[in-house]
């Protein structure tokens, strides 16, 4: 009874009319086959606006649900039959309400400018930040974070605080980026595999396994990222049932634990770390089997159960080739490689792909005679007045390295920008200022914004608990885990379903998953950063 009090009092807020006139929300009732998503393209929405104005409602509504929708005048003749408009006073009512530029007579400049960025929220009489974290479906501390103030001095009426950022265009990608709509009072099951070797190391000094064991260090800062991340799902109020199974050495236990039935009401399984164990888990189980991270024989999954969350290499290539076809505005283009069989055959893929675009005629090669390039090579092919991509194929050290230099010292009249496959040992043994020097641009899994506020929570977080900033590996034990749950709990314990609803983006890792026909989900997110003169990072995609 009292969560249908609930409703009701939500419902009445949302249709409140701030002028006499004109009802700002009116009434939809679902029809049979219809989703949020078609809901919002039909009525020029956004879906994740259209979620946000009826929190309580799933992405699937049953047929004749009633939601609510903003009243215009284009939705009006196109629901007339669906509609039932009804005006409600609302003096009694405190719920939380985003500020619009109905809420006052006046146009603030410095407010509508936040609610570019912004949800924002006007604060009433009687809120609370435990009211406020509820309804915005946020945590305390992402609330703090945006609004220092209310955390020193609490709230106060009439106060404009921020809720949570807005995703911009360029990062929605328009509705191809999964929206979380994290149902409270979900429960999920998960279950983590990993090679702890709790028995081999129990007589050990903990500083003994740390200081000369990689995989330790690995395992344990991936599972401490994770208990943040499945934390953090909990207080949106979700019930995480946890099972932590210890692997041991290779393959010692992973049959076992699939033998004995200990995974049967996994919703998702994280783990295990060797891609063979994988392969053999996969097809003892029936849940997803969430690879954690990237290894060479990934290639070789095929089971429908797998999900790699690390792109394979050759998604770099892709990635990059895309990106120069689509960017191109008659830039002279040099491919520089190293003249070995990978690099030869790399090479071909690019100038192939590159061709395709019909804008682009011409893709000069260079390539090591008596092992390096000369430097009027390079020269000889640069345009005055005329951009020039450089793309450079290669893991060799000596060559990587003449073929930068060379590009260090060009004539004031030519502009270069150097690309690659990826940043690999032989770029990271270029000092970073040459590489800002000739703007260099490369393909990853991995953007780090340090001032978002979402890295700044995890970042103070994983402090509190283990006195130290967190490692790589413990940012990607959050993202994969906080990742997988959020789709969960999106989606009725369905994983697979929100794997096809659109990328995502965590604190460092982009989630953009391809299913193969009867095969292996690959995981296709990667950004393209480039070097700024003061050796920040600019993500291009």
């Amino acid at each position: 009874m009292k969560r249908l009090k609930f409703l009701i009092l939500l419902c009445i807020m949302t249709f409140a009319v701030s002028c006499g006139q004109q009802k700002k929300y009116i009434e939809y009732k679902v029809k049979d086959g219809e989703t949020m998503r078609s809901i919002a393209k039909n009525y020029n929405l956004k879906t994740k606006d259209l979620l946000r104005l009826n929190p309580d409602v799933g992405r699937k509504p049953d047929a004749n649900t009633v939601i609510i929708i903003p009243n215009s005048k284009n939705n009006n003749t196109q629901i007339a039959e669906n509609i039932k408009v009804e005006e409600t006073k609302i003096d009694e009512i405190k719920t939380p309400i985003d500020v619009t530029s109905e809420d006052t007579n006046t146009i603030d400049p410095e407010l509508e400018e936040l609610k570019k960025s912004f949800v924002i929220h006007k604060v009433k009489a009687k809120e609370t930040v435990y009211g406020l974290t509820r309804f915005y479906n946020i945590s305390k501390e992402e609330l703090f974070t945006l609004n220092p103030s209310v955390e020193k001095e609490g709230l106060k009426i009439n106060q404009i605080i921020k809720i949570k950022p807005i995703l911009t265009e360029e990062d929605a990608l328009a509705n191809d980026v999964f929206e979380d709509n994290i149902n409270s009072n979900t429960e999920v099951n998960i279950a983590l595999l990993l090679p702890f070797k709790a028995n081999e190391y129990k007589d050990t000094n903990s500083k003994d396994i740390f200081s000369k064991n990689t995989l330790a260090n690995i395992v344990t800062d991936f599972y401490m990222g994770a208990e943040i991340a499945i934390d953090s799902i909990k207080k949106q109020g979700v019930k995480v049932n946890v099972q932590v199974f210890d692997t041991e050495n290779r393959n010692s236990k992973i049959n076992s634990i699939a033998s004995n039935n200990q995974l049967k009401n996994a919703d998702v399984i994280i783990g295990p770390f060797y891609s063979d164990e994988a392969k053999k888990l996969a097809s003892k189980v029936n849940s997803p089997v969430v690879f954690p991270h990237f290894s060479k024989d990934q290639k070789t999954f095929s089971s429908s159960k797998l999900i790699k969350t690390a792109p394979d290499k050759s998604i770099y290539l892709e990635t990059l080739t895309t990106y120069l076809s689509e960017s191109y505005t008659n830039e002279n283009i040099i491919v520089v490689g190293d003249g070995k069989a990978t690099s030869n055959s790399n090479i071909l893929k690019i100038v192939t792909k590159l061709k395709k675009n019909d804008s682009i005629k011409a893709i000069s090669i260079l390539k090591p005679k008596d092992g390096y390039i000369k430097k009027e090579k390079f020269t000889d092919l640069m345009k005055p007045k005329t951009h020039t991509w450089v793309i450079v194929i290669s893991d060799n050290d000596v060559a990587v390295a003449d073929a930068l230099n060379s590009m260090i010292s060009l004539p004031e009249e030519v502009t270069t920008q150097v690309f690659a496959i990826e940043k690999n040992k032989a770029f990271n043994r270029i000092d970073n200022f040459k590489l800002a020097k000739i703007n260099f641009s490369y393909v990853t899994n991995e953007f780090i914004d340090e001032s978002n506020f979402a890295t700044k929570i995890f970042n103070s977080k994983y402090r509190k608990l283990n006195n130290s900033l967190p490692s790589n590996y413990a940012t990607k034990g959050f993202d994969i885990t906080y990742d997988v749950l959020a789709r969960l709990a999106s989606s009725d314990n369905d994983l697979k379903e929100t794997l096809n609803q659109g990328s995502s983006y965590r604190l460092v890792s982009k989630f953009d998953y391809k299913k193969r026909l009867f095969g292996v989900t690959n995981n296709e997110g990667l950004f393209i950063l480039k070097y700024n003169k003061d050796l920040s990072l600019t993500r291009l995609r």
